[in-house]
């Protein structure tokens, strides 16, 4: 992989950290736990519950994300990034810009 192909992706990588971030502010807001003294109904408390559940399973998703991307930003000086741990063969630039941090190729995952 050359330099170009790797600024490349770095800035691909800085983007998506960006935008991740943003994310994560939004979903910690409404991921709040719901107060026990708030006036709902127990259908809408349920509903506020379960909502809440599913924006702080997207949250963890989304630092997961991050947490990859900024191991792949890490690892893009090592002379090994970018080859496939099994075969040796490099990978793909696009499967790098899907997978961020991508150890294997098509053919080895």
């Amino acid at each position: 992989m050359d330099k170009r192909e790797k600024e490349l992706l770095r800035d691909h990588y800085t983007g998506q950290l960006e935008m991740l971030a943003e994310k994560a502010r939004g979903l910690k807001k409404s991921s709040r736990p719901v107060a026990p003294d708030d006036a709902l109904g127990r259908l809408t408390r349920l509903d506020a519950i379960q909502a809440g559940e599913i924006q702080a399973s997207a949250l963890r998703q989304a630092q997961a994300q991050q947490a990859g991307i900024e191991h792949a930003l890490r690892q893009m000086d090592d002379p090994d990034f970018g080859l496939c741990v099994e075969c040796g063969n490099p990978i793909p630039q696009a499967r790098l810009l899907a997978v961020p941090g991508s150890r294997h190729c098509v053919n080895c995952a």
